[in-house]
């Protein structure tokens, strides 16, 4: 930490873990992010209140746009769809990138609260489906206007350049890729360092976790076509019968992780959908699986990708199928690594400032977050995990065994303030840690 910088931070972090625990110390400690939060809980609810599914994220970029621009940054919309990006130049000194999220979910809020979402939109493919703030991109939107603030109004407190983005269709898997092809790195400063959060389902309001390495996987969506030959379900000599061999296919891809993949690398192969057939005594032409395969490793995931490819097409031609299966990769996401040197840096400032026992060593999951295209961009890059549940009803459940809404239920619905204070107070203590004066 530097030393300049950690009045500021301590302050900052002190104030948001006195909210989050009902422990305030005096008034003017509190005064700067006290004084913000009545704005930033009508943006949150707001947003809320108003959530576009990914790629269509035109309102909320125009929202931060203008919230951005008011603040002193030059605002840039458009990058890769509805992505913004905001610099604050601040004299020499590194630039450090800081991310947040856009868009919502197809998902029907069922929270009960006052500003719960009652928005209906058309998706695609011309449904009719809900929209819901479901993974809390909302909470992120609003923490990073509440840092863009506090920064602005900061900057005899560190030198160099903030490059802050409001990143559209990370629900896709696509935003990230999208901005970094449209020149997020050629047309605007390449950072230094990356650095973002994700609010979470599983810790409490004023916590912060950390993962070292790998904390979110390669995810691919696999889709398998099995192809046989059809005809009436009285005479299955005369037919090849996809469902069958989609049977032993289903059956056979589990032994890729339990007898392929070696016991310390982490893998998932997962059949979400199989789909066959339209009646009774008919025997289908073919049947359709989705597969979602995950692990850590790029080595890892071209071997797994390869032993569905064999084994599907080693059960078909077993069972005499008129084809081989078509198999084809229709969405992917990178792995998330979090660069180790950054991470202890920014733990440790956590740890100064909100103290040792508020900052955990978070565990590796299996889930997706393209932030990770910045990392693989050659970025030293981090993503934290900021705790997003109520303090009493996490222990609560704790003690009772009772789940808690994941992120993606249309019961989810974070701690508002406590949350909020502390992504924004995360979100600046790691920029000041990046850009404090020399």
């Amino acid at each position: 930490m530097r030393k300049d910088a950690a009045p500021f931070t301590a302050f900052l972090l002190v104030a948001t873990l006195a909210s989050a625990q009902g422990a305030l110390p005096s008034a003017p400690a509190l005064a700067p992010l006290d004084a913000l939060y009545p704005e930033l809980e009508k943006l949150y609810i707001d947003l809320h209140q108003n959530p576009e599914l990914s790629l269509h994220e035109e309102k909320s970029a125009a929202k931060m746009a203008t919230r951005l621009k008011a603040l002193g940054y030059e605002a840039t919309t458009g990058v890769g769809g509805y992505g913004v990006v905001a610099l604050l130049k601040n004299g020499k000194g590194p630039t450090v990138l800081v991310r947040e999220d856009m868009d919502a979910l197809p998902v029907e809020e069922r929270t009960g609260l006052p500003y719960a979402s009652k928005v209906t939109t058309k998706d695609d493919s011309g449904a009719t489906v809900s929209v819901m703030h479901a993974c809390g991109h909302d909470i992120h939107m609003t923490s990073l206007i509440g840092a863009a603030t506090l920064l602005a109004k900061a900057k005899d407190r560190w030198r160099g350049t903030l490059f802050l983005v409001a990143q559209p269709a990370e629900e896709k898997g696509s935003g990230a890729e999208a901005m970094l092809k449209a020149g997020l790195f050629t047309k605007f400063p390449k950072p230094d360092f990356a650095i973002s959060f994700h609010d979470s389902a599983t810790d409490p309001a004023g916590k912060i976790s950390l993962v070292p390495g790998y904390a979110d996987a390669n995810v691919d969506s696999v889709d398998l076509t099995i192809y046989g030959r059809g005809g009436h379900g009285a005479y299955p000599h005369t037919t090849v019968d996809p469902i069958v061999i989609a049977a032993r296919t289903v059956l056979a891809l589990q032994t890729i992780v339990s007898r392929e993949t070696k016991p310390t690398d982490p893998a998932v192969i997962t059949v979400g959908s199989i789909h066959g057939g339209t009646k009774h005594n008919i025997i289908s032409d073919e049947v359709k699986l989705q597969i979602t395969v995950r692990c850590y490793k790029d080595e890892v995931r071209k071997r797994l990708l390869d032993s569905i490819d064999r084994i599907a097409k080693a059960e078909a031609a077993a069972a005499g199928a008129p084809k081989p299966p078509k198999m084809e990769i229709t969405e992917g996401t990178n792995a998330m690594y979090n660069d180790p040197t950054l991470t202890r840096r920014i733990s440790s400032a956590f740890a100064k400032t909100l103290g040792a026992s508020n900052v955990l060593e978070g565990e590796p999951v299996m889930g997706a977050e393209d932030f990770s295209e910045f990392g693989r961009a050659g970025i030293p890059a981090l993503q934290f995990n900021v705790g997003a549940v109520n303090p009493a009803k996490y222990e609560s459940a704790r003690k009772t065994g009772a789940p808690l809404p994941s992120l993606h239920s249309s019961e989810f619905a974070p701690d508002r303030e406590p949350t909020i204070k502390t992504g924004v107070a995360s979100l600046t203590v790691a920029a000041l840690e990046l850009l404090g004066k020399p």
